[in-house]
């Protein structure tokens, strides 16, 4: 069987973190072979959108991912974190390994992957969660409202009934981290990196369209933006949403920004039109980027071209001319000051 190692973002389904609330998360992948020269445990850490923390089961070693994370926690801090992630490596191996028994697998690469953490919301309200996934589907989560596991595959009854019995209590000993020591950590973490956690970033936006025979696909890219967080989509007449096939997948680019990507498909009708909604915590206001209507790109470039272009030549014509007056007006001025003048410019410029 492929391992599929789909984002665990998706995997377990993580709710978006809105603006106005901070949260602290961790994601632990284990695999049960090395075919794809992956690590066999790892462990990565996030304060909001941004990597704060990593382990890996090659280097040993918990390290930060984050200068403010490097120079406000000492080499105390990352040799305990270490310890506890090198006490929790075996653990999660030997999970990959119970999870394959109960899919009655014996062989192949297959993963297991946690996500834990909390979120501090505006109102000072939390949220927290506890969520495994298994070769890319949710496997069981803990409900923080009743407090007990639920399992989201048949094969995961056994864990659910084991960790909620009495004798292991799993939910009542997770509870005390995720609503306190969780919080606590992270409420310190943002006193670290206030300045960069709460940057705000517009995002960029360019549309385009690929025509077919019998239908339009409308392209609204949005990208450069931080944080995450971003609601993007296709309007019909200011009115109606434009229904969306392709999953709204928010993919980080190198520079820590996020860019995102909504197609629609549509059928151009007469008079009907069409835009791009982007709504993000940067922006004062929503912004709409009307779609100029079928192979009109090039002629709208060629348009702004030509008005830029314009803008330029009107830009350098009125300079000239104000250069050109200042300095006929200091000719002129030298000429009226008379010979005394004149002479000491001359002995200035010996001088």
């Amino acid at each position: 069987m492929d391992v599929r190692l789909v984002p665990i973002l998706l995997i377990l389904g993580a709710s978006a973190v809105y603006s106005g609330s901070h949260s602290l998360r961790y994601y632990y992948t284990a695999v049960s072979d090395r075919a794809f020269g992956l690590p066999e445990f790892s462990i990565v850490g996030y304060v909001d959108d941004t990597q704060s923390f990593r382990y890996n089961s090659d280097n040993q070693k918990a390290e930060p991912a984050t200068q403010w994370m490097k120079q406000k926690e000492g080499p105390e801090y990352w040799e305990q974190q270490t310890q506890i992630a090198k006490g929790s490596e075996p653990v999660h191996k030997h999970d990959v390994k119970t999870a394959m028994d109960r899919f009655n697998q014996t062989s192949g690469t297959h993963s297991l992957q946690v996500m834990y953490g909390c979120e501090l919301r505006e109102d000072n309200s939390i949220r927290s969660y506890h969520q495994y996934g298994y070769d890319g589907r949710e496997f069981i989560a803990l409900d923080t409202e009743r407090w007990v596991y639920v399992p989201s595959v048949r094969e995961a009854q056994l864990t659910e009934q084991k960790w909620n019995s009495p004798e292991v209590n799993a939910p009542e000993r997770n509870k005390n981290y995720l609503q306190n020591l969780c919080i606590e950590g992270l409420k310190r973490y943002l006193s670290y990196g206030r300045a960069e956690l709460e940057r705000r970033v517009h995002p960029h936006v360019r549309i385009s369209d690929h025509q077919s025979d019998d239908a339009t696909e409308l392209r609204c890219h949005a990208y450069g933006f931080y944080p995450r967080e971003i609601d993007v989509k296709w309007v019909k007449n200011g009115r109606a949403d434009v229904h969306s096939e392709a999953a709204k997948e928010i993919l980080p680019n190198p520079d820590g920004s996020y860019q995102l990507r909504v197609t629609a498909e549509i059928t151009p009708s007469e008079g009907d039109s069409y835009a791009c909604h982007v709504e993000h915590s940067s922006l004062k206001e929503k912004l709409i980027v009307v779609w100029p209507g079928p192979n009109k790109d090039g002629n709208n470039m060629g348009i702004i071209i030509a008005v830029v272009v314009a803008a330029v030549v009107v830009i350098a014509a009125v300079v000239g001319f104000v250069f050109y007056k200042k300095r006929n007006k200091k000719a002129y001025m030298k000429t009226a000051s008379g010979e005394t003048a004149s002479n000491e410019s001359a002995d200035s410029v010996k001088a």
